[in-house]
């Protein structure tokens, strides 16, 4: 069962394979695994089990430790904080950051932006559409429409208390001449936008 693994420079978290979001574009839905070998997690990994996981890898040996596997992590909010403070207990300097589709207001059912404060150093943000209806076509949230909008106001709450939030888009999802509404909608926000390349695994 793969947790923590590496990529890049970075030290990766897996913990879970809940999302509320089919997207059409999602690695998951071409393989078992690309940044490792089967991110299908077997169980959802106790949060002692993460963190030893994490520790087990050196984290400081990496430019950072993110939180991002085959499923949303704040599907699992507590349970990623509690990592994240024995983390920064022991590494106060190591930079921690989430991926996240920015629903996590709806998935808990609270306004969860408080929770981050000196916790997380990034937060990116899928924004991946430029209207409610756009995003629901790409991205399937079990919440609907309202997903569009609630990671909008997440993305406003929490750029009031982490360092850096960042919205990405992925490039050929959308037409190409939506991106300048994604900006646009990113500079409303206060928040940069990033184009990441689609990933199409070859079999």
């Amino acid at each position: 069962m793969t947790i923590a693994y590496s990529y890049g420079t970075s030290l990766y978290v897996n913990i879970t394979n809940r999302c509320p979001n089919r997207c059409g574009f999602c690695v998951r839905t071409q393989a078992d695994g690309f940044y490792a070998d089967n991110l299908w997690l077997e169980r959802e990994p106790t949060r002692e089990e993460i963190l030893d996981d994490i520790l087990a890898k050196d984290p400081l040996a990496y430019e950072a430790v993110v939180f991002c596997g085959y499923g949303e992590p704040t599907e699992r909010l507590d349970d990623m904080l509690f990592v994240c403070r024995e983390l920064k207990a022991r590494f106060p300097s190591l930079p921690i950051r989430l991926n996240t589709n920015g629903q996590a207001d709806l998935i808990a059912g609270r306004n969860t932006a408080p929770d981050f404060a000196g916790l997380l150093d990034v937060i990116s943000i899928s924004l991946n559409a430029a209207t409610p209806d756009g995003y629901q076509a790409v991205c399937r949230s079990r919440y609907g429409t309202e997903a569009f909008s609630a990671l909008l106001t997440f993305a406003k709450r929490v750029k009031e208390i982490a360092p850096s939030v960042v919205f990405s888009v992925v490039r050929g999802t959308i037409p190409d001449t939506e991106l300048a509404d994604c900006q646009a909608i990113a500079d409303a926000c206060g928040v940069p936008l990033r184009i990441r390349e689609y990933i199409q695994i070859k079999r």
